[in-house]
């Protein structure tokens, strides 16, 4: 069992060293997908962090300490800083790439998958087993979305690196331009559907996880990520809201950043950290999850939630909307 583990570890590191090479930011992955190293910030009072990403208010460190474990923020290209990280967790089997970084400006878009049962009557996990090379299709409906999207929208999906899932989904990389912020966001493009963007990351091709192995698909050996088609890029990103949203001059961000904390102020015993979590995902989906984050921990603890409690909620909707596909 030793050797197996240290295996996949040797095997992560060397592909994690591949894409750095090739320009892509990586991060250690413990079998469960998630940064191989926990945030040294953990114990302190108030943080409600486990993984240093978003949570503990704007001061929140994202590395500037010097020490690892800050989730994506340690995302390297140098050789020598990926050695050092993989050296710090020895049980790493996988790698993440950060999405939305230079020189790539990596987006995934993620066609998740059902677990229905094939014509055969085998189950997915049943063909995996009997050592099929081929991955099930994703979910039918995640493929007629995205497929809709393009018809609607006029755009065609370029000739780009697929990565395929353990569980049978695939993950579409794309580049996009700099300066452009795509945030990450889960079902909102479509059933089925996850996009992954600024703040968030992919698992790598080599990676294995506790389902399985991540691979290449055929024929996306030596591609690079292809330009998002503009058309798709206008769909990833935050619609542009309108200067003015009514006669009282309110610009359109702070206006629906307005409607998310009255709806927590809403909730009554019983629905609170509900309500909570699903207004900070819909921050963060957004682009606006930090700017936001005290006043959704001020209207929580005014709900009756403690301030601990609050942090730690928004901290685990940050997680979700930045978290690995």
């Amino acid at each position: 069992m030793a050797i197996t583990a240290r295996h996949s570890t040797t095997l992560a590191l060397a592909h994690a060293l591949s894409a750095a090479e090739s320009g892509f930011p990586v991060i250690p992955l413990s079998p469960s997908k998630l940064p191989a190293l926990r945030s040294p910030h953990r114990n302190e009072p108030g943080s409600g962090a486990t993984s240093g990403q978003r949570a503990g208010g704007p001061g929140m460190c994202r590395g500037e300490c010097g020490l690892p474990g800050h989730g994506v923020h340690d995302a390297t290209t140098d050789p020598a800083a990926v050695r050092a990280l993989f050296a710090a967790a020895p049980w790493a089997t996988g790698y993440g790439i950060a999405c939305g970084r230079a020189p790539h400006h990596l987006i995934g878009v993620d066609l998740d998958v059902t677990p229905t049962t094939a014509a055969s009557g085998h189950s997915r996990a049943g063909d995996h087993a009997g050592g099929s090379n081929s991955a099930p299709d994703p979910t039918p409906d995640s493929v007629a979305a995205l497929q809709q999207l393009a018809f609607q929208h006029l755009f065609t999906l370029p000739e780009t690196v697929v990565v395929l899932t353990p569980s049978g989904g695939r993950h579409i990389w794309l580049s996009g331009p700099a300066g452009i912020t795509v945030p990450n966001s889960a079902g909102r493009l479509a059933p089925g559907i996850d996009v992954r963007g600024a703040g968030g990351y992919l698992v790598g091709p080599g990676s294995v996880t506790a389902r399985g192995a991540y691979r290449l698909a055929p024929g996306s050996a030596g591609l690079t990520p292809a330009p998002c088609p503009r058309a798709l890029l206008r769909l990833l990103t935050p619609p542009e809201r309108g200067r003015h949203s009514g006669p009282g001059g309110h610009r359109g961000r702070p206006a629906q950043g307005h409607g998310l904390v009255q709806f927590v102020l809403a909730a009554h015993a019983g629905q609170r950290n509900t309500r909570l979590f699903w207004a900070a995902c819909r921050a963060y989906e957004h682009g606006f999850g930090d700017s936001l984050l005290e006043t959704l921990v001020d209207a929580a603890v005014r709900t009756g939630l403690t301030e601990r409690e609050a942090r730690a909620t928004i901290a685990s909707a940050s997680r979700l909307t930045a978290g690995p596909a």
